[in-house]
């Protein structure tokens, strides 16, 4: 089988881009990181995500996905060892809750 390529557009200040950088790294996949200048966007981020143009951008073998939640439960659905959701709906429904509540609290700073 073909070694995935994967790559992670993001900034180091991102607590976005750090919540994808440690799902990837509990999940033992390795990656390549590629660290956007926000003022200066790339033509790759650009490329990537030309709705947003925004990061984190989880790039697996050449098809992009943007967002971090979003990017978590791909990166869990890919990468099937050391699940990041617990199995039980219920419980699963509780992390996502606090999840979104974060990224809403992040994004009103």
């Amino acid at each position: 089988m073909a070694r995935d390529e994967v790559k992670l557009l993001g900034i180091w200040q991102s607590p976005f881009t750090f919540r994808v950088k440690l799902a990837l790294s509990f999940k033992g996949v390795e990656y390549e990181y590629v660290e956007e200048d926000i003022l200066n966007k790339s033509p790759m981020l650009l490329q990537y995500n030309p709705m947003y143009k925004k990061v984190p951008v989880l790039v697996h073998n050449g098809k992009p996905i943007v967002e971090s939640l979003i990017i978590m439960e791909y990166i869990d659905e890919i990468w099937k060892d050391h699940p990041l959701l617990p199995e039980d709906p219920l419980e699963k429904a509780r992390y996502r809750f606090w999840a979104k509540f974060v990224d809403d609290k992040v994004n009103q700073i």
